[in-house]
């Protein structure tokens, strides 16, 4: 790494890596090196370029380099593809892990580590067991064929003074053990030369000089190195508690950033060569017309969002002439392009109506291009204005449910599957967070099911819920009726006020 800096590594607040730094590194494979050469130059590069840095850093000869660029879907987030450029998104959620991943950037917080005292070291088999001992031992333990009764009995009675009732025994290794074979009636197959003595009391009696003890306290104390052992490469469940509370404090900071930012999500007629567009205002739920005379007046309006979506983005901001600069850009057209329908080879082409409709209810999302030109052609702006900002409502509600979800919903025919959608942050608020905070704080949850929600009054169709935990991290959705709600007809939501 160097001093210089780039787009790419001031977006993640990463010095200039280099590639023959990185190149031996564990995680180095090809996408990841092919990432790495994309930061290193700090803007777009084609293939060929990549594989000949590949070559320069001795990485690979070009043809090889360009055969195994080809083969590794380089067009994939956090890369997309510009024409015969491939550049990166340096806001994408997978470019920040990579980062890490390849020792780029540091640990975001360092762990957190406690120092324990080490054990007192344990005696040799010519002192008894102890309670605490056993204890440690026997906790929660699943003895099989290999701890025999005599063995547990024997260890019992040598922790607690040699003699004890045959029941007392048993009930402390059904305290302890999880599974063991001692039972009371076992003292029936202890015959000659068995360490235990059995009266006709119940009590059992140890032989404190047989071997048979020797050898429990050996096999005892064996047990308790192993598992210290174990413990000690485990992590500190303290440990973890308090680095996953630190996480989640951190991501709540970012997620209170990202919700800072302004959104604004763009709609246009045609898709080349723009002759009118719909800018929605996602925080102010406003939205806005605009012909082609009037795009000075659409830059400058743009030039106040943070965050610009579209169908093909980054075409639609070059095509009205928008230089988005360092600005986040979210791509909202299909996140996956084409589903295998059977081992034939049958394909169906995933189309962002088909994800509306599937996700968002609506059943014609998006009118007819052929249409909307006659309109532009005739002069009914009336008609034209009425169905384009329909259009950019449709665009709108999925990009609402893409962010409440993470993903988007695939159905047709037999399927009903999830896609995950690249314009939501893993820090922001999802459906399922929302969920288990009404939980754990005991509120209800408001929500909007079913078709996506009008655009006048978005809660028009309010439903509240409460929560139920049916497994540990799995919850249920109730309305007013009692009725279950599909957490994935859920169009908006949000907690409700406290009562």
């Amino acid at each position: 790494m160097d001093n210089r800096s780039n787009p790419y590594c001031d977006a993640l607040h990463i010095p200039v890596p280099s590639l023959e730094a990185v190149k031996d590194h564990r995680e180095a494979n090809t996408f990841a090196l092919f990432l790495v050469a994309l930061l290193e130059r700090g803007g777009p590069m084609t293939l060929p370029d990549v594989a000949q840095r590949f070559e320069e850093a001795g990485i690979a000869w070009f043809e090889d380099a360009l055969r195994s660029l080809q083969r590794c879907r380089p067009a994939r987030p956090p890369v997309y593809r510009d024409g015969d450029n491939y550049a990166l998104d340096p806001h994408d959620d997978n470019l920040d892990l990579w980062a890490f991943r390849l020792g780029l950037r540091p640990a975001k917080a360092p762990k957190l580590k406690i120092v324990k005292p080490e054990p007192e070291p344990l005696p040799g088999p010519d002192v008894p067991l102890s309670v605490a001992e056993i204890e440690e031992a026997f906790r929660d333990a699943y003895f099989g064929s290999n701890w025999s009764a005599q063995r547990l009995a024997v260890s019992v009675l040598d922790a607690n003074g040699g003699r004890m009732p045959g029941a007392k025994v048993v009930a402390t290794m059904d305290r302890l053990a999880k599974q063991h074979v001692l039972r009371e009636k076992s003292a029936k197959h202890w015959g000659r030369g068995s360490p235990i003595t059995a009266s006709e009391g119940g009590d059992w009696k140890l032989e404190a000089g047989h071997s048979a003890v020797r050898s429990a306290r050996d096999a005892v104390r064996s047990r308790i190195e192993a598992q210290r052992r174990q413990q000690a490469n485990r992590p500190d469940p303290s440990v973890t508690a308090v680095n996953i509370k630190r996480a989640e404090e951190r991501r709540a900071v970012h997620a209170a950033e990202l919700a800072q930012l302004r959104r604004g999500l763009l709609y246009v007629f045609p898709d080349r060569s723009p002759e009118a567009a719909v800018l929605v205002d996602v925080n102010d739920h406003e939205l806005k017309t605009y012909m082609r005379p009037e795009f000075d007046e659409l830059r400058a309006d743009l030039a106040a969002f943070e965050v610009i979506g579209a169908i093909n983005v980054r075409e639609v901001v070059r095509s009205l002439g928008f230089d988005p600069e360092q600005r986040r850009l979210a791509e909202l057209g299909p996140p996956q392009k084409t589903r295998k329908l059977n081992r034939a080879g049958r394909t169906l082409k995933i189309t962002l109506s088909l994800l509306v409709s599937g996700s968002c209810g609506i059943s014609k999302p998006f009118a007819d291009a052929k249409r909307l030109q006659s309109y532009l052609d005739k002069g009914e702006m009336t008609k034209f204005r009425r169905r384009l900002e329909a259009d950019a409502k449709s665009l709108y509600a999925i990009y609402l449910y893409g962010r409440l979800h993470g993903s988007v919903r695939l159905r047709w025919g037999f399927l009903d599957e999830r896609i995950p959608v690249p314009w939501k942050h893993m820090d922001e608020p999802s459906i399922y967070s929302l969920i288990r905070d009404a939980h754990e704080q005991g509120r209800d949850l408001e929500v909007v099911v079913g078709s996506a929600p009008g655009w006048a009054d978005p809660w028009s169709r309010t439903r509240r819920c409460i929560v139920e935990k049916i497994e540990p991290y799995s919850f249920t959705l109730f309305d007013e009726r009692g009725m279950a709600v599909d957490q994935e007809e859920v169009q908006l939501a949000r907690l409700a006020p406290k009562q």
